[in-house]
């Protein structure tokens, strides 16, 4: 039996869990439904093994809007990590505090993919410059929707 066009895959959404590991990155301020549906998009639909959060710290919150409001960074990372395991038990998650945009991104050799919103993606890119210039395969640049 052959096909139909309408249930051939669509090449532009990648299935779910096509990645061994994915790296995401934030502030993760209080964390609110925009960050918990962004952590479970990344988490849940694309990471198969590993996901490696970098959650902004020091220099990275200088600029922050009501920066006085922010919890301190032990406690966003462990607010991170609960909620990943809450969706995903099976999943290893890695919990790092970033100074810089790019943290564990341009170091972890093991990385396929990169979670970004259309506001990221300027920096999901040069990720991939600072992994080319240090001789690491490219990532995966997974563009979520605007809603995260």
């Amino acid at each position: 039996m052959a096909k139909s066009e309408d249930s051939a895959p669509d090449p532009k959404v990648s299935p779910p869990n096509t990645y061994g590991a994915v790296v995401i990155g934030g502030t993760f301020d209080r964390l609110h439904d925009g960050h918990r549906r962004f952590l479970k998009a990344a988490a849940a639909d694309f990471a198969r093994d590993r996901i490696v959060v970098g959650v902004c710290d020091g220099p990275m919150l200088t600029n922050k809007k009501y920066s006085e409001l922010i919890q301190p960074i032990e406690r966003r990372m462990e607010n991170v990590q609960d909620y990943i395991k809450s969706i995903k038990p099976q999943l290893l998650v890695q919990v790092e505090p970033i100074t810089d945009p790019y943290g564990p991104s341009i170091v972890d050799e093991n990385l396929e993919a990169i979670v970004v919103s259309k506001e990221t993606l300027p920096g999901g890119l040069s990720v991939n410059k600072r992994r080319a210039e240090r001789g690491l395969s490219q990532l995966k640049v997974c563009l979520l929707a605007d809603t995260y």
